[in-house]
């Protein structure tokens, strides 16, 4: 099976597309109510060894304090999303939390964040405790090397902010190092560059639980 062709770097910065407004605005109500009231485990993101560019990204990445820049889009895009999680994490107010990170996060690092979504899908199914054979720990399955690289004394992988803040910014490196392939990239996370199976696993998640088009 060949591999589906991914977004290229552009595209994944403008997934929200006009359609996907007009549905998520009728959305909006239920925003208000929230905030004032299985798949397995995907394959351990393994990745490549560290580089020191890699390395000072992540630096620079646990330092910003980046949120939305737009907040009325980013509440639509939280609704529109919380509606996809409730199998996965049926607490609102938990699902609230993580859906506000993961949108801070992978818009600080300059991606999609509905592709941010569905790695986490194929990875830890939003289990943020989750712990692979391999060793790879939290909702993007990082591997604990990491820490030792650019971490500080009480850094935790399952804490969800620093989880997801390492895995968006390894993932915006290799989105770069790879010239916005997408395909590639997304290989280089889970350390199976070369082959395309991980890939198509997290389009399908994409395009059947995230994509608005």
């Amino acid at each position: 099976m060949q591999a589906q062709p991914g977004p290229d770097h552009a595209a994944a910065r403008r997934s929200a597309a006009p359609q996907y407004w007009r549905r998520a605005a009728g959305l909006a109500a239920l925003l208000f109510l929230l905030f004032s009231a299985a798949l397995p485990a995907g394959e351990p993101s393994q990745g490549q060894a560290p580089d020191p560019a890699l390395r000072e990204a992540l630096r620079e990445a646990m330092d910003s304090n980046e949120s939305f820049d737009n907040r009325h889009a980013a509440q639509v895009w939280l609704v529109a999303m919380s509606q996809q999680l409730d199998r996965q994490v049926p607490d609102p107010d938990k699902r609230m939390r993580i859906l506000r990170k993961v949108h801070a996060e992978a818009s600080r690092a300059g991606l999609d964040p509905q592709l941010v979504l569905a790695v986490i899908h194929v990875e830890s199914n939003f289990n943020r405790f989750a712990v692979s054979t391999a060793g790879a720990r939290g909702i993007m399955q990082i591997m604990p090397f990491w820490l030792d690289e650019i971490g500080e004394a009480g850094d935790n992988l399952f804490d969800l902010r620093t989880n997801l803040r390492f895995g968006t910014t390894i993932l915006a490196h290799y989105l770069d190092i790879e010239n916005g392939d997408t395909t590639r990239a997304l290989a280089r996370y889970n350390g199976s560059l070369g082959q395309t199976w991980y890939p198509e696993r997290v389009y399908r998640a994409l395009n059947r639980h995230y994509r608005f088009d």
